[in-house]
């Protein structure tokens, strides 16, 4: 508990340690379907970031059975075990209330071999910041809120968030990493400041190099800000520090909460350029060298 890790981790052996987590949330998107697909690879998210196998998934459901139709439940529960099964997890149980407000999401059980464990303490001088998603999907999520999101945006930010961690993950063993988290709630420059934190070291973020969805600059712009974002920066600003050329929308969407985002991944220069190569190949078409690690300084992230 005293780590900042993405998931529980518990050693059965010499060989062999499984790996727990949980998340559910209320829905992003209006489709029902795809609130279960997003739900579900958000959950299975931090066992990838950890660099297991996730095999076993529960269901977590609450569902106001007075106010939404059997279909909508149905809907949302197909979503999630299609992803489930996308996935090659099996989905053994679960559980469901009646409540108030729809919420829906996975508790998982994976599994790791101890000494390949990827944590978020093993950040190195000299590592390069490899981001596999892009940023906004906070931002965007409040544009749909307010029917300020066109469908062809509700589109691609949906298919991002209901896209697998799981070929970076694989991807990134194979190419030496040596620490990883994905973004979600805390934002990008909190999963940073994190990571950092964990590795006793300093990273610094290049804004022309972090991807984002194009729309989400105008949308930051005029105001479409969750309240996650404001309490992210709340908590963190003041371990971040901003090159004067960094305009307030843009530190506003590096502190914008995200729903199933990327995984921010650390390694050395070579093993960068590897696995942006075969992540490209792979479809995984936005991943960026975003920024690099520096032997730890006053301040914790600097972004220029």
């Amino acid at each position: 508990m005293e780590s900042l890790d993405d998931a529980g981790v518990y050693r059965l052996s010499s060989d062999l340690a499984i790996i727990q987590t949980i998340d559910f949330f209320t829905p992003i998107v209006d489709d029902a379907y795809m609130f279960g697909q997003i739900a579900a690879a958000n959950a299975l998210s931090d066992v990838y970031a950890m660099g297991g196998k996730p095999l076993t998934a529960m269901n977590l459901l609450c569902f106001p059975m007075k106010t939404l139709g059997i279909s909508v439940l149905e809907d949302v529960l197909r979503g999630g075990v299609d992803k489930v099964n996308e996935a090659d997890v099996v989905l053994i149980g679960g559980h469901s209330v009646d409540d108030t407000e729809l919420k829906y999401g996975l508790s998982v059980t994976g599994t790791v071999h101890p000494d390949r464990l990827v944590t978020s303490a093993g950040a190195r001088p000299g590592d390069l910041l490899v981001l596999t998603k892009p940023l906004g999907t906070g931002i965007i999520n409040t544009a749909i809120k307010a029917g300020l999101a066109s469908e062809d945006l509700i589109a691609r930010v949906s298919s991002s968030m209901a896209t697998l961690n799981r070929r970076a993950s694989e991807l990134m063993l194979e190419a030496g990493v040596h620490a990883c988290t994905d973004i979600t709630g805390f934002g990008l420059l909190g999963h940073a400041v994190q990571l950092a934190e964990s590795s006793q070291v300093s990273l610094k973020l290049h804004l022309a190099s972090i991807p984002c969805f194009p729309e989400v600059a105008g949308l930051a712009q005029q105001g479409l800000c969750p309240g996650g974002l404001f309490r992210n920066k709340d908590y963190y600003l003041s371990k971040v520090a901003f090159s004067e050329s960094v305009p307030d929308h843009m530190q506003d969407i590096l502190f914008d909460a995200q729903t199933s985002g990327g995984l921010l991944i650390c390694l050395e220069p070579s093993g960068a350029e590897t696995l942006l190569k075969r992540l490209h190949a792979a479809g995984v078409t936005e991943a960026a060298v975003i920024g690099e690690v520096s032997p730890r300084t006053p301040v914790t992230v600097h972004v220029v």
